[in-house]
């Protein structure tokens, strides 16, 4: 790749208006020798490429082998395109970064910049520390990023922001009007990546987008939409339920279905999806139907099952209580923030 001399680097800091990068520097990083200012220029670079809205820019600012383990999203990206689509959404915040403190290490043909830096956040003025990682390579004549790790402040900090008992009912109501779309597509995208389906009118569990799609392909046939008569809500750190009884008006007959509904929602990439949805008919018309075949069981056997749970916990053995779940079970687990709908999970 061709080198740009120092004039033509001073006009790209000048047409990007946020940097004025000084000759001892912007030799620096010509060079595979480099100093700990010039160490600090290349957060410097990599913010004005923030700075231009563009994901393509800023994803350029990454090395061919790279890594970047992003604040907000679960998913290391680890190519050009993972890079930019995480950077689509986040610039679409206009964020400026400013290192608060920082620690530089150098050595052949790599150097580290790590500490604490703030964004100030263009499109609505909040400001968010995290703290960073970055590791430089010198890669076709010119210092790109090889690593670059950002996380969130972990003392007193939530991950998710606030959401009030109104919000997280206001979360169904954007679920309804993907449903008046009459798309099946837009209804999944409402999902959480590993979210789970307990449909009210299938025995199959739908625990990926193409299985919640298929669903609903044939669910909207009846344009149904949907108002909530009761409604229970929880609120916890990164996730938040909301359970009661719905009903649903068909359009295609008029005819109006109830039914119960457990949602649990978890934030994911920056907005709430629906993690878990259960949804079942109202069982006291069926009940009162007449008898139906089954294994009757009582309350003290259902509680002696929590006994079988626990003892297989004693073992210590992860293998032993993970067989006391069913084939298509949902474990939502205190101390982690993901939905574990299989054996190995």
């Amino acid at each position: 790749p061709k080198i740009m001399n120092v004039s033509a680097i001073k006009r790209f800091g000048r047409k990007l208006g946020t940097m004025s990068i000084n000759e001892k520097n912007t030799s620096s990083l010509m060079t595979k020798d480099i100093d700990t200012s010039g160490v600090r220029s290349l957060f410097s670079l990599w913010n004005n490429a923030l700075a231009t809205g563009d994901s393509r820019i800023v994803a350029k600012r990454y090395a061919k082998t790279s890594v970047l383990l992003p604040t907000v999203s679960d998913v290391p990206r680890t190519d050009f395109e993972g890079i930019k689509d995480y950077f689509d959404k986040f610039l679409q915040k206009k964020p400026q970064g400013e290192i608060l403190e920082g620690n530089i290490h150098i050595g052949d043909g790599w150097c580290q910049d790590a500490g604490i830096y703030e964004f100030t956040m263009g499109t609505t003025g909040e400001k968010v520390k995290g703290r960073y990682t970055y590791t430089y390579v010198f890669e076709d004549n010119q210092w790109m990023i090889a690593h670059h790790h950002s996380s969130v402040m972990p003392e007193g900090i939530d991950i998710a922001k606030p959401i009030t008992e109104n919000e997280v009912r206001g979360l169904f109501e954007l679920w309804n009007s993907a449903l008046d779309t009459l798309d099946s597509d837009a209804v999944a995208k409402r999902y959480a990546k590993a979210g789970v389906l307990l449909p009210t009118v299938s025995d199959v569990p739908r625990t990926d987008y193409d299985g919640i799609k298929d669903y609903f392909d044939a669910f909207l046939l009846k344009k149904p939409q949907g108002v909530i008569l009761e409604s229970n809500v929880l609120i916890g750190t990164n996730w938040c339920q909301d359970a009661g009884i719905y009903e649903f008006t068909m359009g295609s007959t008029g005819d109006k279905v109830k039914a119960r509904y457990s949602f649990i929602y978890q934030y994911e990439d920056g907005e709430w999806k629906i993690a878990h949805h259960h949804s079942s008919m109202m069982p006291e018309p069926i009940l009162n139907a007449g008898p139906s075949e089954g294994t009757v069981i009582g309350d003290d056997e259902v509680r002696s099952l929590f006994s079988l749970w626990n003892d297989a916990l004693a073992t210590e053995d992860p293998d032993t209580v993970a067989k006391r779940y069913s084939k298509n079970p949902c474990l939502l687990p205190t101390v982690s923030d993901l939905p574990r709908v299989e054996y190995d999970g």
